[in-house]
C-alpha cells in the first residue's frame, strides 16, 4: 500500500547495523557487495571485541578501508553524505563497530581515535562483565561502572553510537539512564518470545525506544527460536517489537558472519567454550545478505504501511546516525 497522493513505492535503503567479515587483515571485503541493491545500502561490519587490543583493530580497519575504497561496488562511510552517495549509485556504504570496549584499554581518548578510522557503533561489553559494565551471560549483571558511564559520555561527545547488544540487562538499562543521546540494541531479538541469554527483555527495549533508538532484530537461528533463521521467525519478532515500542524504534540486523562455516566447526570442536542456549541444536543457521529482501516483502504481504516498512528497513538506524554522527 502507498500514501495517499503518492506513486508506487520505490525502492528503499537498507542498514545492516552489524555483520561480520572474518577479522583478518586480507578478508575477503568483496563479500559486503552482496548486500548490494536498488535504493543502496549501509552495512556496519565488526572490526574487533574481547581479544583484540588497539593496533589490531587499526590495522584490520586500515586494511579493509584501502580494499572497500577500491571496490568500485563498495563505498567507506563516515558522513551521511557517503551514505546518500551510495544509495544514488545502488552501492553499499560501510563503516565499522566494536562489539566490546576492551580495544580502549580503559584509555577514553581511543574512542575519538576508533571515530577517525570509521567506527560508528561500540558495545561497552561483550557477553561478561570487564571494566565498563556487565554481560548477557554473567549470573549476576551489576551494571555500568563509573568507568563504563565515562565511557557512554564519551562516546555522546564524540558521535558514536552506544550499544547494548552483548550486554547484560542492567548494563543495558543504565546505558540507556546515562545517554544524552539514542541508545540501539544493534542485534539482538525480544526474550518475551525467545528466552534466549542474549535477547532483551521489554524493559530493555522500552526504554532503549524512550532514547530515541532502535532495536535491530538479528537473524540468528538460535536467538529467534530453536535455531530457526527463516523469515517467519524473524518477521514474528518485529511484529512482537512493532507492537510493544512502535515500528520507528525497529530495525533489521543479521549478525551474519562471512566465516558461519569455521565459527560452525570451532562450536562442533570446542563445544565447551559455549553455554548449552548456543550448542543445544548443533551447528547455528543465519540469514544470508540475500534474504533480506524477503524481510521487507513480508512485512507488506502483512500489510505493514510504506512508511513503516522503509523505516525498519533502514530509516530508523539512518535517523540515529543523523542525530548522533558528527
Amino acid at each position: 500500500m502507498t500514501e495517499e497522493g503518492s506513486g508506487p513505492r520505490g525502492p528503499s535503503l537498507l542498514w545492516e547495523q552489524h555483520c561480520c567479515l572474518p577479522l583478518r587483515r586480507h578478508a575477503d571485503v568483496g563479500e559486503l557487495a552482496r548486500y548490494r541493491r536498488p535504493g543502496g545500502s549501509f552495512v556496519s561490519v565488526n572490526a574487533g571485541y574481547v581479544p583484540h587490543s588497539a593496533d589490531d583493530v587499526t590495522g584490520l580497519i586500515t586494511s579493509w578501508r584501502e580494499r572497500i575504497a577500491a571496490d568500485h561496488r563498495l563505498r567507506p562511510a563516515g558522513r551521511l553524505d557517503d551514505i546518500e552517495a551510495a544509495a544514488r549509485e545502488g552501492n553499499v556504504a560501510v563503516a565499522f563497530d566494536l562489539e566490546d570496549s576492551g580495544p580502549l584499554a580503559g584509555r577514553l581518548d581511543r574512542v575519538r581515535r576508533f571515530y577517525d578510522l570509521g567506527v560508528r557503533t561500540m558495545l561497552p561489553s561483550y557477553n561478561n562483565r570487564n571494566a565498563a559494565g556487565g554481560g548477557c551471560l554473567d549470573e549476576v549483571d551489576e551494571g555500568l561502572t563509573a568507568y563504563g558511564r565515562a565511557l557512554v559520555r564519551e562516546m555522546n561527545a564524540v558521535g558514536m553510537v552506544a550499544d547494548g547488544s552483548h550486554c547484560g540487562a542492567r548494563t543495558g538499562l543504565d546505558m540507556c539512564e546515562v545517554s544524552e543521546q539514542p541508545v540501539i540494541y544493534s542485534h539482538s531479538c525480544m526474550r518475551s518470545l525467545w528466552d534466549h541469554p542474549r535477547n532483551i527483555t521489554d524493559e530493555q527495549a522500552m526504554a532503549c525506544a524512550a532514547t530515541g533508538g532502535v532495536i535491530g532484530i538479528t537473524g540468528v537461528g538460535i536467538f529467534l527460536g530453536p535455531n530457526d533463521a527463516g523469515v517467519d521467525a524473524l518477521v514474528r519478532h518485529i511484529d512482537y517489537a512493532v507492537e510493544l515500542v512502535g515500528h520507528e524504534h525497529v530495525g533489521v540486523s543479521t549478525d551474519y558472519p562471512f566465516d558461519h562455516d569455521d565459527f560452525n566447526a570451532m562450536l562442533e570442536q570446542s563445544p565447551e567454550l559455549f553455554p548449552d542456549s548456543y550448542t543445544r541444536w548443533g551447528p547455528i543457521d543465519f540469514m544470508p545478505p540475500e534474504e533480506l529482501p524477503t524481510v521487507e516483502n513480508a512485512l507488506l504481504a502483512r500489510g505493514y504501511p510504506d512508511d513503516a516498512v522503509t523505516a525498519i528497513l533502514g530509516g530508523n538506524f539512518r535517523r540515529v546516525a543523523a542525530q548522533v554522527w558528527q
